[in-house]
């Protein structure tokens, strides 16, 4: 399979130069199916389940998860800090007043003050623009930050929800096998009453069948800390979601086209690579802010200001003093200082070039680990179907031969047991499909809709 990916709206960036892929990615993901998608850019994919108990939750989840929340506030409070290193490039200006009385040699003097000073340092070197590109690259990274927990936290939702579902289509297949199993272990004991079975057989009934009984209290259980999962997910109480989570849903429909993508299209899609490459940019401006430290600064201050002992105008000419002061900063040793923050910058950008290496690397193992789940246990889910038919006929088989007296009853036991099992294992699969399925919509960075 081959998918192509889109780039999602607010994440697109520069690609990286190729000196920081180290191997390359490979040229494209293939598999046996011929295939191709294309990954939108909203979340538009999650209604292809049909299921809108699901969208209900993942909307809740947009709007009152706690980590969500979080990520949003980092994002602004990075969008603050541009406006931070903005505000140098304009002068600064204090104004200032004041009073003072003193007495000497028998006179009383009093003191009024008012004053202004300014002081803006002149971008000569592109110190303060170096400042500014780092918090911006910091700023989208934290954006790339807020878009990943969306999409983490849609995930952790829908799978959540996909477990809630199949451990309650689990108690759903134990309570119908103990009615059934209950059935079958009153035909044993009629035909026990009547002389034409052992106690063994009986037992032997009644020991599957309150075997089987005995697993729903822990699936019930399951049920509940399910519920529980999805009320944090959602910063709502487990009460007000049980009335939209009751049981008797089915499982949503795990088949969809899947295919797999452009590797190198992933610099475009996913929220951690976009993050980590700003997280880059934003060291090499930090380099660059090191290096300029070597070079001179060139700053105008200012001030102006009236002193009046109370003897005429207090703006009078006389009393009016002001200055103007270019000053230019270089400094020549500082203890090798520079030379050090300098070298820790240039450490901290490779450092982070290594992580960007590895998370990109990290991306397609994830990838590709996801779609090779999601083949496999959709293959895997027509075997389960098949032994589950085969179980049901083998099960009515034997009861059918035990009510007449030609076999006896350990093909049926097993037949039971049987059963159960293959039941189960559908219910597994369907949900380790849908499970890998959401997975892969984690891993490429968002929803993703065939052609």
């Amino acid at each position: 399979m081959i998918i192509a990916v889109a780039s999602a709206p607010g994440l697109m960036a520069a690609a990286p130069a190729p000196r920081l892929l180290s191997p390359e990615l490979p040229a494209a993901w293939r598999y046996t199916e011929a295939a191709e998608q294309t990954l939108p850019t909203d979340d538009a994919w999650w209604r292809g389940f049909d299921d809108p108990v699901l969208d209900s939750l993942i909307a809740m989840g947009e709007q009152a998860n706690y980590d969500l929340a979080g990520a949003m506030h980092r994002m602004e409070a990075a969008r603050r800090q541009i406006q931070v290193s903005r505000a140098a490039y304009f002068p600064q200006i204090d104004i200032s007043g004041g009073y003072s009385r003193s007495r000497a040699d028998g006179l009383s003097l009093n003191t009024y003050t008012a004053s202004a000073t300014a002081s803006w340092e002149l971008d000569i070197f592109g110190r303060l623009g170096a400042a500014v590109k780092r918090d911006k690259a910091q700023y989208r990274a934290s954006r790339a930050e807020w878009t990943g927990t969306q999409v983490s936290v849609a995930a952790e939702i829908a799978s959540t929800y996909i477990q809630l579902r199949v451990y309650q289509a689990e108690v759903a297949v134990a309570e119908a096998h103990v009615a059934r199993q209950d059935t079958i272990a009153g035909l044993a004991q009629t035909r026990f009453d009547c002389g034409l079975a052992s106690k063994i057989d009986v037992d032997q009934a009644r020991g599957i069948l309150y075997s089987t009984r005995a697993s729903l209290p822990a699936l019930r259980a399951s049920v509940r800390s399910a519920i529980n999962a999805l009320g944090l997910l959602t910063a709502r109480y487990a009460t007000e979601l049980e009335p939209m989570l009751a049981a008797g849903t089915a499982l949503p429909d795990y088949r969809r086209l899947v295919a797999t993508g452009i590797p190198a299209d992933l610099l475009r899609r996913r929220p951690d690579i976009v993050a980590a490459e700003q997280n880059l940019a934003a060291a090499a401006a930090a380099v660059g802010i090191a290096k300029k430290d070597f070079l001179p600064s060139l700053a105008i201050n200012g001030s102006v200001g009236v002193q009046s002992h109370g003897h005429g105008p207090f703006f009078s000419r006389d009393n009016l003093a002001y200055s103007i002061e270019p000053t230019l900063t270089w400094t020549l040793f500082d203890g090798l200082a520079r030379n050090a923050r300098a070298a820790a910058a240039r450490e901290q950008e490779q450092a982070l070039v290594e992580q960007y290496r590895y998370t990109v690397m990290n991306a397609y193992n994830e990838v590709d680990n996801a779609l090779t789940a999601y083949t496999e246990s959709v293959r895997s889910i027509a075997d389960c179907e098949r032994a589950e038919t085969a179980a049901a006929e083998f099960l009515d088989l034997s009861v059918g031969l035990y009510t007449q007296g030609l076999s006896d009853f350990t093909n049926v036991a097993n037949a039971q047991v049987s059963y159960l099992e293959y039941t189960n294992a559908v219910v597994a699969a369907r949900g380790r499909a849908l499970s890998a399925l959401i997975d892969l919509y984690r891993t490429l960075g968002g929803g993703f809709a065939t052609d």
